[in-house]
């Protein structure tokens, strides 16, 4: 039998992903499966990611979550569902075992902390990069090692993309308790490596619709919903474009929406040079500016898929549970 441990903490990091074939709506809204297969890039985690610290501990007395330092609802059925399918996993491994090879009793207690390095349910997949990284984190702290799509999916749908690098495809699956709806990877990081995404933020508030009642509304009003735009939630447009084309659509993006009072942070994350905007692109444009329209732009690139951050000193948790203090 292996010795029981009476303490363990994960820290992990988890990308953001964006639709470029989006699932438009659930055909079973409790086990969250989608009504189409969907494809989507994952970002680079230098600019946009969550961060999430599990620990579980013998002295715990309950399951508590922290998220952007403010203690939150366990009890929020998309939380008590991926925990319920990480321990079952758990239990189905430990009597599958010879030995009890689990180092912990999941009759623990699991305390958990996470923060976004970007604005939180604004329509930037915070949720997406949130649950794959509670999954990610459950799974290595509990000793789970199969696929994790369907914890992480149901916590939110698209959260089972961002368990992946690069390019990823999130199969819809035929089977009714959605066994076979899980997500793969297709291309990794490095397949497209000219590829820029740029992100214009207008709002960084909550926005004023949920992913999931707009994806409702619209399964139920749109009789085109096969029709792709290139919003994602929210108010906020996500740019495709290449490395070489960014600098001069940046600076269209200066022009047209000209910032009130931050020009030094109007842009963040990858680097990118000045450059002049031509007359002939100017007069393309065609209106008048529209100062403070965009907040700001992020730029950033495809990126890997969930990390363990090893250094002690990362965790979001002391030893004693709680949320360390900020500097």
């Amino acid at each position: 039998m292996a010795s029981e441990k009476t303490y363990l903490a994960v820290t992990c990091t988890a990308p953001v992903n964006i639709a470029v074939i989006k699932y438009w709506g659930k055909r079973d809204e409790e086990l969250i499966l989608p009504i189409n297969s969907s494809l989507s890039v994952t970002l680079h985690q230098d600019q946009l990611k969550t961060t999430t610290t599990a620990v579980i501990s013998k002295d715990f007395t309950e399951d508590r979550i922290w998220l952007n330092g403010r203690e939150e609802d366990i009890g929020q059925p998309r939380i008590q569902a991926c925990l319920r399918e990480i321990r079952r996993l758990a239990r189905k491994r430990r009597s599958g075992d010879e030995e009890d090879l689990l180092p912990l009793s999941l009759n623990y207690k699991v305390h958990i902390a996470s923060v976004n390095n970007f604005p939180t349910a604004a329509g930037l997949a915070s949720s997406a990069s949130g649950y794959a990284c509670l999954a990610y984190a459950l799974a290595r702290v509990y000793g789970v090692e199969s696929d994790l799509s369907e914890v992480a999916r149901r916590g939110s749908g698209s959260a089972c993309r961002s368990l992946y690098g690069g390019f990823v495809e999130w199969q819809m699956g035929e089977q009714a308790d959605g066994k076979d709806s899980v997500a793969r990877q297709v291309a990794p990081e490095s397949h497209w490596p000219e590829l820029r995404v740029l992100i214009l933020v207008v709002s960084a508030e909550k926005k004023l619709t949920g992913s999931t009642v707009g994806m409702q509304t619209s399964v139920e009003t749109s009789p085109l919903l096969r029709v792709a735009y290139t919003f994602d939630a929210g108010p906020n447009a996500v740019i495709f474009t290449l490395d070489d084309t960014v600098a001069e659509f940046v600076a269209a993006v200066r022009h047209s929406f000209p910032p009130e009072s931050n020009g030094d942070k109007f842009l963040k994350g990858l680097p990118v040079k000045p450059a002049p905007l031509s007359d002939e692109l100017k007069a393309a444009l065609d209106m008048d500016p529209t100062p403070g329209g965009i907040k700001y732009i992020i730029a950033t690139q495809v990126g890997p898929g969930p990390q363990i951050l090893d250094n002690p000193h990362a965790h979001l948790l002391g030893p004693d549970g709680l949320p360390k203090p900020t500097v």
